[in-house]
């Protein structure tokens, strides 16, 4: 979707409609944003769940498998060495 500016009237309440097809494309079925407040501007992103699964085989932690996790987290951590 390529930038585009829309005027858009704020009601008494403060209130703006997002556009549609906006909604549909960067929303989905989340129904939340991110409201950024600068000087002079309002940036609003939309709020999405990350899938970090992706990246779980791309972090090396240098150990074969985890089998106890309260072992993995003493190491991870340094924690009772």
């Amino acid at each position: 979707m390529e930038a585009r500016v829309e005027v858009k009237k704020v009601d008494s309440q403060g209130r703006i409609i997002l556009p549609a097809d906006w909604r549909e494309s960067e929303m989905g079925e989340h129904r939340e944003v991110y409201v950024i407040k600068g000087k002079g501007y309002l940036k609003i992103i939309p709020k999405r769940k990350v899938d970090l699964t992706k990246y779980f085989d791309k972090v090396d932690l240098n150990i074969e498998a985890i089998g106890d996790w309260k072992d993995f987290e003493r190491k991870i951590y340094g924690v009772g060495k």
